[in-house]
């Protein structure tokens, strides 16, 4: 597959050559800054030149035996039989990124669902995760230094300090235990630095938006007996407007073949469900919305029939980009206390800050259980509306949204705290090593969030009213029961000044704060056992003990009952708090089978088992098998068979009840009968047709949902070759075929899936998760985590370097990555014999993400002597929305069945080129990415949550223009 030396880079990340006036003036004036700084030292040493230099005495003694991701045993070979790619520091830098959830998204292994900045209807927090394969980020183990990382978000980490980056993109819950079905993505820090860095990074879009800039500071010394590092750098990028983008500006669905703006029926003016003969009177099917222009108290004269053309267009209210503020602080420290054992501490903490911004709250008496009385004095139509809690009775819908109280702001604060200390050491002059580690990491994350209802005090204000004859004042309640303290809402014209300030009277900011914890203990050993006629047998073996716990708190009013509601209108949350540990030992062995033999230049066996005993899921035992065959020397055949797992993790036990507003297509539009579970309520005319494709829907963990989760389990395969021709000097070939398959799979149940499964099984156990209205309309769906169903993916990767000879033109390198998925099926109910096998490969779903059959980056390098370039292209293979296949409910139409709407390929060019200003010590950087300003393809509002696209696939900012000053002193 891909090769792990520096000498073959497999994964190069580039940008531009050119930015606009502003931003060069930035830039120039931070290096001229920092090259005055340097001048005052320029006898001091070239830190880079010291630390990065793969002649240096101390690493060529560590090439005597590294740890590669992927095993524990320590080898000569850094071609093993485990598939990683390796990114070095040279290369993160010449991307331009300053966070290192943009980098590795890029790689054609990572697909699906993955959140990052540009996700901000049900991200906002300023975290990035990584999704191997496809396989969600809770299947991929994120490791410092070979160590858990607390608090699963990869933009926590401070570029600043990373040596290198390990992809293992192979199953490895032998050696790492759980949540590495996936694969493994492992940060490497720089823990030999002399001398002191600064470096300065601003960037902005070609849309004059988006504006980023990062300053960071590195200082280190290397001793005789140790080393210190540290460093702190600050990151900020402002918003981008949904509005700023011609793709995203309008919230578009796909409806019966033809393109339409119709966003959602929540809107300020109404969207509002009359009794058959009230509407008929006014000469419309069911629904009216108010009439521009209208003034306070409203009759019904001053009602139109709802249109499509009413619905409120939130994605203007939307953002393309979290605003997000981060600062870094890291030390990393290293100590002989005698000539075998050595001390070290790795410390860091990153406090982020950042917004999540949506349209104003959007209110739905049903789904949301309140009850506009017919006796409101304000209601023209003299009949109820929404839900009474009370009773649960449900009356006529109606739907509006509060844009007089502004935009929902979520708020995050978000403070990471991990230290690693530990000893280790070897025996003697033995081939032993030893280590012992504790890992404390800490996670508070509190959010403020902004512009919702106090529940009980809007209920009061919507409820009964009457207008007093002595004062002629408006007064809740009945003539002989008025309710004091309380302002009746005009909720039928919001635009009344008087009832903008009768809601700002009653509007809540909730505050919820959630605190997460990882104690970790872990002791490893590794060495020579004995010797065979084919060379030594190698052992690692090791035990850890690990305690994580959570708990979370909020107001009083928006703690969540049973049925997920609360005293707040649209936001609840439920109050929680657990624990679990696992205790882990296990053992890996390398087994030198045959060498120097005809056709078998050597053969060699790894074997390793681990067991886990998890408190909350009971004990598992996994192992794998590896095989590695060298029939030449150049040439290596490898394949691994190994045994997956996960056990469930802190959220997916102990999350409360949450609201979702999912996308789903209603499998009862137009319903005719005979799918009565599913369509409960639905007329049988086929008149119905749902209003809005967001519905309501309720998440919650296991704990909450009275489930107890089990592990999952499967296995994993990759078989490959690596090739190094000697006729061709500089030239690595790499193929691996992979295949994962996994059982009893964790999830949160989307609301599609559930749609779909109870359509096709009136026996489904889904049936039970949705709620409808008398009317037959969906008032929520619920989306506990389960166990449910299989998954099974397979495909291939493959990976082309070449370092050409240096030339008077100066160095090139090439390198070509890939990744063909062949499969992606998800079952959600294998033991049902009707249940419906969902195809991923080679489409977009919105329950699991994209997954076009190619992915690629190709990269163009060049360096000579102080200059150098480099210009990087990542494809996204075609793919398509929707399946032909009617029984997997999958459609890109709103309106109609099995409609299919393909995607093109897209491909993104990006450049960068520097120089190296050795008198001062100083580099300047410059470059572009997406050069051709390309922008996303639409998958339309009905298919997906954010921007009309996918934006955890395609770049959704456009040309961006970046620049890095970096000095060295």
């Amino acid at each position: 597959m891909r090769k792990t030396t520096n000498a073959h880079p497999p994964c190069h990340r580039s940008s531009a050559i050119r930015g606009n006036q502003r931003l060069l003036a930035r830039t120039i004036c931070a290096a001229l800054t920092m090259s005055l700084l340097a001048t005052a030292a320029v006898h001091a040493q070239d830190a880079v030149a010291s630390v990065d230099s793969a002649d240096s005495p101390e690493k060529a003694k560590d090439l005597e035996g590294i740890t590669v991701t992927g095993s524990r045993i320590r080898r000569v070979d850094v071609e093993t039989a485990n598939p990683v790619i390796t990114i070095d520091r040279a290369q993160i830098a010449a991307t331009g990124k300053v966070t290192l959830g943009d980098l590795v998204q890029d790689l054609p292994s990572v697909a699906g669902n993955a959140t990052n900045a540009s996700t901000n209807n049900g991200g906002g927090t300023g975290a990035a995760t990584i999704s191997l394969r496809g396989l969600g980020d809770r299947r991929t183990l994120l490791l410092v230094n070979g160590v858990r990382l607390a608090y699963n978000d990869v933009n926590s980490i401070p570029a600043n300090m990373i040596d290198r980056i390990e992809v293992l993109s192979d199953g490895a819950s032998a050696v790492y235990g759980s949540d590495a079905i996936g694969g493994v993505v492992n940060f490497i820090l720089r823990d030999r630095f002399d001398g002191v860095q600064f470096s300065t990074d601003f960037g902005e879009s070609a849309h004059s938006d988006g504006f980023r800039r990062n300053f960071s500071l590195t200082a280190g010394h290397t001793g005789e007996k140790g080393s210190i590092v540290a460093g702190v750098s600050h990151h900020t990028i402002d918003e981008v407007s949904a509005a700023n983008r011609d793709f995203s500006r309008d919230a578009l669905n796909l409806s019966s073949g033809e393109v339409i703006y119709s966003g959602s029926s929540a809107t300020p003016s109404g969207s509002i469900t009359l009794p058959s003969a009230q509407a008929a009177a006014l000469g419309c099917g069911s629904r009216v919305s108010l009439n521009s222009g209208v003034s306070g108290r409203t009759g019904t004269s001053d009602y139109h029939c709802y249109s499509k053309a009413d619905s409120y267009n939130y994605q203007r209210d939307n953002i393309l980009q979290t605003p997000q503020e981060r600062t870094n602080l890291f030390a990393l420290g290293k100590y002989k206390l005698t000539p075998d054992i050595e001390a070290y501490a790795n410390v860091y903490y990153t406090k982020t800050k950042s917004d999540s911004l949506l349209a104003p709250v959007p209110i739905f008496a049903n789904g949301d259980n309140y009850l506009v009385s017919a006796d409101n004095y304000y209601n023209p139509f003299g009949v109820n509306f929404g839900t009474d809690r009370g009773t649960g009775q449900s009356y006529n819908d109606f739907n509006t949204r509060l844009a007089t109280l502004g935009k929902r702001r979520y708020s995050f604060t978000t403070d990471n705290t991990q230290i690693n200390p530990g000893i280790r050491g070897s025996f003697g002059d033995s081939s032993w090593r030893w280590d012992a580690d504790i890992n404390y990491g800490k996670l508070k994350q509190r959010s403020v969030n902004y512009g919702f209802l106090d529940y009980a005090k809007f209920q009061q204000a919507v409820g009964p009213s009457y207008r007093d004859a002595g004062t002629g004042v408006v007064t809740c309640g009945t003539p002989g029961n008025p309710i004091a303290n309380c302002t009746p809402i005009n909720l039928f014209n919001l635009n009344d000044p008087a009832t903008i300030k009768a809601l700002k009277g009653i509007q809540v900011n909730p505050v919820t704060t959630t605190n997460y914890t990882v104690k970790q203990f872990e002791a490893n050993a590794n060495g020579d056992l004995f010797d065979l006629p084919a060379g030594t047998v190698n052992l690692a073996a090791g035990l850890s003990y690990r305690k994580e716990s959570t708990s979370t708190t909020t107001d009083p009013l928006a703690v969540a009952d049973l049925d997920g509601l609360c005293g707040v209108v649209e936001f609840c949350t439920t109050v929680l708090s657990g624990s679990f540990n696992v205790k882990e030992a296990y053992a890996e062995a390398l087994i030198p089978l045959l060498t120097d033999k005809p056709f078998i230049h050597s053969l060699n066996l790894t074997v390793g088992s681990r067991f886990s005993d998890y408190s909350s899921a009971g004990s598992s035992t996994n192992s794998k098998v590896s095989l590695e065959w060298r029939p030449i020397e150049n040439l290596l055949l490898r394949g691994t068979v190994s045994q997956v797992f996960r056990a469930p993790n802190i959220k997916e036990l102990y999350s409360g009840i949450g609201g979702d507003s999912p996308t789903v297509n209603d499998p009862c539009n137009f319903y005719t009968g005979g799918h009565s579970a599913a369509c409960a309520n639905v007329p049988t005319d086929g008149s119905y047709q749902q209003a809005n494709p967001q519905i309501g829907a309720k998440t919650s963990g296991a704990i909450a949902a009275g489930y107890q989760l089990k592990p999952e389990q499967g296995k994993s395969f990759d078989f490959g070759v690596v090739y190094d021709p000697q006729w061709i000097n500089g030239l690595s070939l790499s193929a691996d075929v992979w295949r994962i398959n996994l059982n009893d799979t964790i999830t949160s149940i989307s609301a599609q899936t559930v749609l779909n499964q109870c359509y096709a099984n009136a026996s489904s156990p889904f049936c039970g998760f949705i709620h409808r209205f008398d009317t037959g309309a969906i008032n929520y769906v619920a989306e506990p985590t389960v166990n449910l169903g299989s998954l099974s993916t397979k495909g291939v990767d493959s990976n082309i370097t070449y370092r050409f000879d240096e030339s008077r033109f100066g160095r090139f390198n090439v390198s070509l990555n890939n990744t063909y998925v062949a499969r992606y099926d998800i079952n959600p109910n294998p033991a049902d014999p009707s249940s419906v096998t969902i195809h991923n490969a080679g489409k977009y779903t919105y329950a699991y993400g994209d997954f076009p059959r190619w992915r690629s980056l190709a990269t163009l390098n060049w360096k000579s002597g102080p200059w150098s370039a480099s210009w990087r292209m990542r494809y996204i293979g075609r793919t398509q929305i929707g399946s032909a296949d009617e029984r997997q409910q999958l459609s890109a139409d709103t309106d109609q069945a099995a409609v299919v709407r393909k995607i093109g390929a897209y491909t993104y060019h990006s450049v960068q080129a520097g120089y190296n200003f050795e008198r001062w010590h100083t580099r300047v950087d410059l470059g572009v990415d997406n050069i051709a300003d390309k922008q996303p393809p639409l998958f339309y509002q009905n298919n997906v949550t954010n921007s009309n696209t996918d934006v955890a696939t395609y770049d959704v900012m456009g040309r961006y223009y970046w620049a890095r000053a970096t000095v060295t002193f």
